[in-house]
């Protein structure tokens, strides 16, 4: 068993003939959180579409528990366990709530344990309990988000990815979000590795991080070495 639950090495991507990412090396310990910090346009979102092998043409290597994994479709790369998140949410509005979480066990056999986590993920969220039988299209900013987290989780993931969890959201909900990412890491000792502009935040949740520049790892290091590093607190934390 590796010590990182992803290692990802010389990683390029491109939409069309446009280069992105330009020799990307980054790992997410196991049972650990990563953070990867940017600017807008700075290839964060690419980084997780590169993973999880969606919208993008790649090259370089990208290993999940040691197993190479580029080659393979999104289907397959979500079935070996890794959750994907995506900017946007992803919510199926026409959905109810509860029926986006089974969507989630989509890979999983039917029974009593996939019921089961459906209501651990109502006592994680439990706004989320009063609106079971609700559209999905019909809840908050912060309830949709609640519920793609959630759809994640059913899926009992090794690695869940998140992009941009806190875009658009209010203040009180995105620490409602960060301190239940926080607890299951805690709880379960979930890899994670969370995309976000909110740099602070970030660095408070996360215990390792990265920031990329015009498609180029600028800055790495454990997060409490970002938070104290002059070039991260004048161009992320306003410092």
């Amino acid at each position: 068993m590796t010590a990182n639950i992803l290692e990802v090495r010389g990683l390029f991507a491109t939409y069309h003939a446009t280069a992105v990412l330009k020799s990307v090396d980054l790992d997410v310990p196991r049972g650990g959180i990563t953070a990867l910090l940017g600017a807008n346009g700075a290839g964060k979102t690419t980084v997780l579409r590169a993973i999880s092998h969606a919208m993008v043409k790649t090259h370089g290597s990208i290993a999940l528990d040691g197993e190479r994994i580029e080659a393979l479709t999104s289907d397959a790369i979500a079935r070996l366990g890794v959750a994907h998140v995506p900017d946007g949410r992803g919510t199926f509005t026409q959905l109810t709530v509860e029926e986006n979480l089974l969507v989630g066990a989509v890979t999983r056999p039917r029974g009593a344990d996939t019921l089961a986590d459906v209501e651990r993920m109502y006592a994680l969220f439990p706004r989320l309990a009063e609106y079971r039988r609700k559209p999905a299209g019909l809840l908050s900013g912060g309830e949709q988000q609640m519920v793609a987290i959630a759809r994640a989780l059913m899926l009992r993931p090794r690695l869940l990815m998140l992009d941009e969890p806190s875009f658009g959201l209010a203040p009180m909900v995105v620490r409602q979000i960060f301190d239940v990412l926080a607890q299951i890491n805690r709880d379960s000792g979930l890899s994670i590795l969370v995309v976000e502009q909110n740099a602070r935040l970030a660095l408070e949740l996360a215990h390792n991080a990265y920031v990329i520049e015009t498609g180029r790892i600028a800055i790495s290091g454990t997060a409490d070495s970002l938070r104290s590093d002059p070039r991260v607190k004048t161009a992320y934390l306003g410092i």
